[in-house]
């Protein structure tokens, strides 16, 4: 095991601990002061183990390695505990373990640590002895005798922790589940036999479908990245995938963006090879049955899993295949430190298996289109006549229209969105998405456009359900007592008046998906209106004539597919000021048009967005790869990701300037900025990375060319190592960090 991770650190002098300690990486920069100092000692013989308890140890290697769960850079390393002699059967390699760890909570006596917490940890490895020549701390408990955390696993983690400069601890943290004592004693059941090859079915419709399938079935390891056709076969696609991997005596990991998605390909997965097979990883299912289903795949009693991002690192015995499907999925970008992102670690996965990898989504990241071009991976698409014959029909209006048409002052739609809603009211169910929740999330004055602010935190004010403006294309209303709250401090506004002109009347800037239901309801009141969204998200809905008012990636799937398709609002997601504004907009649309019947069916889809926009004419022309392509080469002329590699370095200003004085990049990187963030505002939710309220911070990027982002992790790590270890910071000067963040503006 020590091979695999590139040796250990000797003669750590337990100064954060009660052992000694060995490198868990390999040999990061940050500690070559502790290598120098195991240079030193090991001029002086070994003592051998023992513990300032004068416990009895074991009788065989009585030296237990633990990497301890402290999740800070600075104790980014294991720690040697004497193996009591009660404890040696137990305390095998991978268990669950309880040591005495308290940095700064020690009472020092006679030059020797005393006391301190127990604290979690997991047993790396046995060895004979320490090279750390004080005392060593005995384990202070075996929390259960069951291995939960393999070489494999311990190799994926490291190596997940030095891509992101991130503790192996964190990791950890993600790749390992909460223990269930009542799922550990419950019995696996038996492996069941492979089942047979699959038919192609789906994969029939691709040029090099049936081929791939057969290369996993035969024991092969295709790579691919896969634009999916439009409807909802991609589910059966990829249980029939995963099925050619079983077949081959291998497993299979699939990983997608939702709790929704995971039902598709759980159902299509037991309608084509049954019960027994494959394990679920959701939150949705509760810690114990989540943990037990985990156990299972550990023990190799099944050997697929399909899951939500945390599945990732599920431990799946003789990997032949990883998925990802809809990478692009905000979902995907783990939100805890070292936040990696479920692409990026089944990419590790697969090169460290050699082992099949396939990126499926309707549309296509930049990142997927990276793959493609250095190589790596093979592009499976259909033809562009079938494609674009599964695709509903696009018509654009301009953002413009709205302003002379009669019709959008009625319900916020040009006279053709209003027609083709009515004309698939007719056939089917009709699919409205809206870039917003709630009612109407800002409004401004209707004479100057000033923005509406709360006076007492400067918030924005919203308006109440059944109140406030109306026509919010262009139309106003006078806002009633109480009408009006403010969307931070939830104080509520009955006298609003604009501060720059004196004006009483409200507009809408952009209208949420409620209160576009409610209108859409006033202009069709026959017809239902179902809503989709954050305070209620739909499965699916039937294949009656009915309007569905959703936010991006709620949209739930009609029997059948919708007759039509409104996307409203689009100058609100190609308007963001991000780097990826427009490639998410079109992914967004995509996914939305995906399940409107395809044009042989009459199938009509409407953007309400500048018809000149590249992302825009992509969509008429259903062509995310190729405005993929053109994305990557932009982004190759101008050095942003993923043709280079980037971190962020965010935190006060005094900080940040410091960390990057201390910090030896790289001779590549280039340093950009540091520029101020965006306060916030008192009373408004912090946002992932945000400054806290009433605190200035700005951030810089850090860039350096591909196959050099090894070399900036390890760079930034042991610089914020080196902060950490010389003086206890404030918050004042500490920094964050971030390799690869998904918000670059």
């Amino acid at each position: 095991m020590v091979s695999v991770l590139g040796g250990r650190n000797a003669g750590v002098s337990g100064a954060d601990g009660q052992g000694g300690g060995g490198d868990a990486g390999q040999v990061p920069p940050e500690q070559l002061a502790l290598i120098r100092e195991s240079v030193r000692k090991a001029e002086v013989p070994r003592a051998k183990p023992r513990t300032w308890r004068g416990a009895e140890l074991a009788d065989q290697l009585p030296v237990a390695r633990v990497v301890v769960d402290k999740g800070v850079l600075h104790l980014d390393r294991y720690f040697d505990y004497a193996v009591p002699k009660e404890l040696a059967e137990q305390a095998q390699p991978g268990v669950r373990v309880r040591v005495r760890f308290g940095a700064g909570r020690h009472r020092v006596r006679g030059g020797r640590r005393e006391g301190g917490g127990l604290v979690d940890g997991f047993l790396v490895e046995r060895v004979a002895e320490s090279d750390y020549q004080g005392p060593l701390a005995a384990l202070a408990q075996v929390v259960s005798p069951e291995p939960v955390l393999g070489p494999e696993l311990l190799g994926l983690a490291r190596a997940v922790a030095d891509r992101y400069a991130g503790s192996l601890a964190d990791v950890l943290q993600l790749a390992v589940p909460p223990r269930s004592a009542r799922a550990e004693s419950r019995p696996s059941p038996e492996p069941l036999p492979p089942p047979a090859a699959p038919e192609p079915g789906p994969w029939a419709s691709y040029r090099h479908g049936p081929a791939f399938l057969d290369a996993l079935a035969t024991g092969g390891a295709p790579r691919a990245v896969w634009n999916a056709l439009p409807g909802p076969h991609w589910a059966d696609a990829l249980a029939r995938a995963v099925a050619a991997t079983l077949a081959s005596g291998r497993g299979a990991l699939v990983v997608v963006p939702d709790g929704r998605a995971v039902a598709r390909v759980d159902a299509a997965l037991t309608a084509l090879i049954g019960t027994g097979r494959h394990a679920v990883l959701a939150a949705e299912a509760g810690p114990e049955r989540r943990y037990g289903e985990w156990l299972a795949v550990r023990r190799g009693s099944v050997r697929a899993v399909v899951g939500t991002r945390a599945a990732m690192f599920a431990p799946v015995r003789a990997l032949g295949l990883v998925v990802i499907w809809d990478d692009g999925d905000d979902s995907h970008s783990e939100l805890h430190a070292p936040q990696p992102h479920a692409r990026e670690v089944l990419l590790t996965r697969a090169a460290q298996h050699g082992c099949g990898f396939l990126l499926g989504a309707w549309g296509c990241t930049v990142e997927a289109a990276q793959l493609v071009a250095s190589g790596w991976a093979r592009p499976l698409v259909a033809d562009r006549e079938r494609a674009r014959r599964a695709a509903p029909l696009v018509r654009t209006v301009q953002d413009t229209d709205l302003a002379r048409d009669e019709a959008a002052r009625v319900a916020r739609l040009p006279t053709l969105a209003w027609q083709v809603a009515r004309d698939g009211l007719t056939r089917g169910p009709v699919l409205v998405q809206v870039p917003r929740r709630g009612y109407v999330p800002r409004l401004a004055c209707e004479r100057c456009r000033t923005p509406a602010r709360c006076v007492h935190c400067a918030g924005p004010l919203e308006a109440q359900q059944g109140s406030g403006p109306t026509g919010a294309g262009g139309g106003g209303g006078v806002p009633q007592a109480g009408a009006l709250r403010c969307g931070w401090c939830g104080r509520a506004e009955g006298a609003w008046h604009c501060q720059e002109c004196g004006a009483v009347r409200l507009r809408a800037q952009v209208v949420g998906a409620r209160r576009t239901a409610e209108e859409l309801g006033r202009a069709f009141p026959t017809v239902p209106v179902r809503t989709s969204g954050r305070e209620q998200v739909l499965d699916t809905v039937p294949d009656t004539p009915a309007l569905v008012v959703s936010t991006p990636g709620a949209e739930p799937v009609a029997d059948g597919g919708y007759a039509a398709a409104l996307l409203l609002d689009g100058w609100a997601m190609l308007g963001r000021p991000d780097l990826r504004a427009g490639e998410d907009a079109l992914r967004r649309w995509i996914a939305a048009g995906a399940l409107v019947r395809g044009q042989e069916a009459d199938g009509t889809l409407v953007i309400v967005a500048e018809a000149t926009a590249a992302p825009v004419q992509a969509l008429v022309r259903w062509d995310p790869v190729g405005y993929a392509v053109r994305e990557r080469a932009e982004r190759a002329e101008l050095g942003f990701p993923p043709v280079s590699r980037m971190a962020s370095v965010t935190g006060p200003m005094a900080a940040v300037s410091a960390f990057l004085a201390e910090v030896e990049l790289p001779a590549e990187a280039e340093v950009l900025g540091p520029v101020l963030l965006p306060p916030t505002e008192p009373g408004r939710p912090r946002r992932t990375g945000a400054p806290p309220p009433g605190e200035q911070w700005e951030r810089a990027l850090v860039r350096v060319p591909q196959g050099r982002g090894a070399a900036l992790a390890a760079a930034l790590k042991s610089a914020q190592v080196a902060r950490l270890t010389k003086t206890a910071r404030t918050a004042a000067d500490t920094v964050r960090i971030r390799v690869d963040p998904p918000d670059i503006g």
